[in-house]
């Protein structure tokens, strides 16, 4: 009798996520997250979320995937994962702040999970603007997607947590590999929204002030790519040269060039690659 192909849902150290008991611990008692429904497969978090605000969905709505089969980046870049490796999730949100403050949403997802990921002993972690968490030798961790729907921002998280080296793509690595050991994903699930609960309550509170609501320290404190030389590639092919020297109002980073300061807004950028001063 032949032998049949290993499940791809068997390995021991990726068991699956109980919706009931992160329902209990997360919406007990919480100001802003409603329901957590958990799918085994599903093709996109975000597109389904978005189509749930545009049903009226609350705001607080999560919704977490085992398998993602269509995962995307910013930029239609694809993000994917084996079964039950990651941490794929998606967040159903309703700032009530001015439109340009909404920049700081993904960075402000970036911060809360940056703090749930410190509290992985081992991992040393950083945040590169716009949308990625990076580990202590500069592979990629985590992605971060905000995307616009009607009335409602909704924020996509893709962590590699179990993932391996010969799962990964090229400048990827997980949790695992970083810390050198397991990783639970519901303790970091709930370590990261329970951040990000607290971050964005304060935030929305004082209508998006990234400066009064700490959110700008806070972000400058994780972030690798202020103070360092970067190059920005363009939407039209071009590439920008200079020194990051900061994240502005808006969440825009600005960017010190030979010609003047500019700054960029995550729609304004392909690409941005940062080296110490004169290595690029």
């Amino acid at each position: 009798m032949p032998e049949s192909s290993p499940s791809p849902w068997s390995d021991a150290e990726r068991s699956p996520l109980d919706a009931s008991a992160l329902t209990t611990a997360l919406v007990t008692g919480s100001r802003l997250w409603r329901t957590v429904e958990v799918v085994e497969e599903i093709g996109s978090t975000n597109a389904a979320l978005l189509a749930a605000a545009a049903d009226d969905a609350p705001e607080g709505t999560v919704l977490v995937a085992e398998y993602q089969a269509a995962g995307r980046g910013r930029l239609e870049r694809t993000w994917a994962s084996p079964p039950r490796a990651g941490l794929t999730v998606s967040l159903l949100l309703r700032p009530d702040v001015p439109a340009a403050r909404r920049g700081w949403l993904p960075l402000l997802t970036g911060v809360a999970l940056a703090e749930a990921v410190a509290e992985v002993p081992g991992v040393r972690a950083s945040l590169k603007w716009p949308n990625d968490l990076l580990a202590a030798d500069g592979a990629k961790l985590a992605g971060i997607l905000a995307e616009v729907g009607p009335g409602a921002v909704v924020v996509g998280v893709g962590v590699n947590v179990s993932t391996r080296a010969d799962e990964l793509p090229e400048g990827g690595t997980s949790l695992a590999m970083a810390a050198g050991r397991p990783v639970d994903r519901a303790s970091l699930l709930l370590q990261f929204l329970g951040a990000l609960e607290r971050r964005y309550l304060g935030w929305a509170q004082v209508l998006g002030d990234p400066v009064s609501s700490g959110l700008a320290r806070d972000y400058l404190a994780w972030s690798s790519t202020v103070g360092a030389t970067v190059a920005v590639a363009l939407p039209d092919g071009s590439r920008l040269d200079g020194v990051a020297e900061s994240i502005d109002w808006d969440g825009r980073l600005v960017v010190r060039t030979p010609e003047g300061t500019v700054g960029l807004a995550v729609g304004d950028v392909r690409h941005v690659r940062t080296a110490p001063p004169g290595r690029l």
